[in-house]
């Protein structure tokens, strides 16, 4: 049984891109997927984890309690280790530069959307956590700026999400492949169970909210019926799987292969995923194990982000299902 710890020691000397300050952020996101975790099953015995907050997020969006604690969590793991320069979160309307001499000094910065599907808690429907980490270009010794955080996602040197289901997973990337490690509450570590991931080329899965089908693209609309025609020599239809958290519908198509889409709508003409905090480090994650991310035109990983809440619409997983779903929005619109 291999722990997390050990993994990323011996990945040191084997990958440049996991050495030191960079491991270092990784056993911090350890220890906040640990927190969450706890506190995610604590949920209907506290007023303190379910529930909304009150309160709105900037783009407009209800926050619920559990995302403005895990935002805190993540926020404050990485301040106190001072290994991260600057830190970005989908529940904060600006990025956060950290003020000390050591943090000044660090090389990366991180990106998170702390707790995705949070709506899906007060329910007890898998969650998750999900990051991003670019070494950081403005000069060492300075306070980082908008530009570090405003990097393609084909600069991301890390990546990973923390999905809270059935058990805890935390996946990542530095991009050699994509590991998953499985938590053992009762031993406090997280343990290599899933060696070098790979997704499917193909699948039968195809995850998307048909609830909004009126207000898609015809291009969209197009794929959706040709995923529910019936054609043997495709193994079609292929079956529609949709939880409405993005990370364990992702977790899911990756490890049985399949295709997820959040495109644009009418009522999101931009898309409604973010591109820093979710669209990146996911195409990264799929990209590493041998999938597909787009935005139904381009790769997402090749997009230059121009605000700091960016949206984007998404077509992520199995390669062959992603590149079929191109071909419909590029034929049809």
């Amino acid at each position: 049984m291999k722990t997390l710890g050990q993994f990323i020691v011996e990945k040191q000397a084997e990958y440049p891109n996991a050495k030191g300050e960079l491991s270092g952020i990784l056993s911090s996101i350890r220890l906040v997927a640990k927190v969450i975790h706890r506190d995610i099953n604590k949920a209907g015995l506290t007023n303190n984890i379910i529930g909304t907050s009150g309160a709105e997020n900037v783009q407009g969006e209800t926050q619920m309690k559990l995302d403005l604690f895990a935002h805190n969590t993540m926020k404050q793991a990485l301040i106190s280790r001072e290994e991260v320069a600057g830190f970005a979160s989908e529940e904060e309307e600006n990025f956060v530069a950290f003020d000390t001499e050591r943090s000044r000094n660090a090389k990366y910065v991180i990106l998170t959307d702390p707790l995705d599907g949070s709506s899906n808690i007060d329910v007890n429907v898998a969650v998750g956590t999900i990051f991003s980490i670019y070494r950081r270009v403005s000069p060492i010794g300075t306070p980082v700026t908008l530009a570090d955080f405003m990097q393609p996602g084909n600069r991301q040197v890390a990546a990973g999400y923390i999905v809270y289901g059935s058990s805890t997973m935390l996946v990542y990337t530095t991009g050699n492949g994509v590991n998953g490690f499985t938590y053992d509450p009762s031993l406090g570590v997280f343990c290599l169970s899933h060696e070098n991931i790979q997704i499917p080329s193909n699948g039968k899965i195809y995850s998307i909210n048909e609830g909004q089908y009126l207000k898609f693209p015809q291009g969209v609309k197009k794929y959706i019926k040709y995923c529910q025609e019936e054609d043997k020599t495709t193994q079609r239809p292929y079956t529609s799987r949709y939880i409405g958290s993005l990370v364990s519908d992702f977790h899911r198509n990756m490890l049985k292969g399949g295709i997820y889409i959040y495109p644009s709508a009418t009522n999101y003409p931009n898309g409604k995923l973010r591109l820093l905090y979710e669209g990146n480090p996911m195409a990264f994650l799929a990209e590493q194990a041998g999938g597909m991310a787009s935005d139904g035109y381009r790769r997402i990983l090749d997009i230059q982000p121009t605000e700091l809440h960016q949206r984007v619409p998404l077509f992520i997983g199995s390669q062959e299902m992603v590149e079929k779903a191109q071909e419909f929005m590029k034929t049809f619109g």
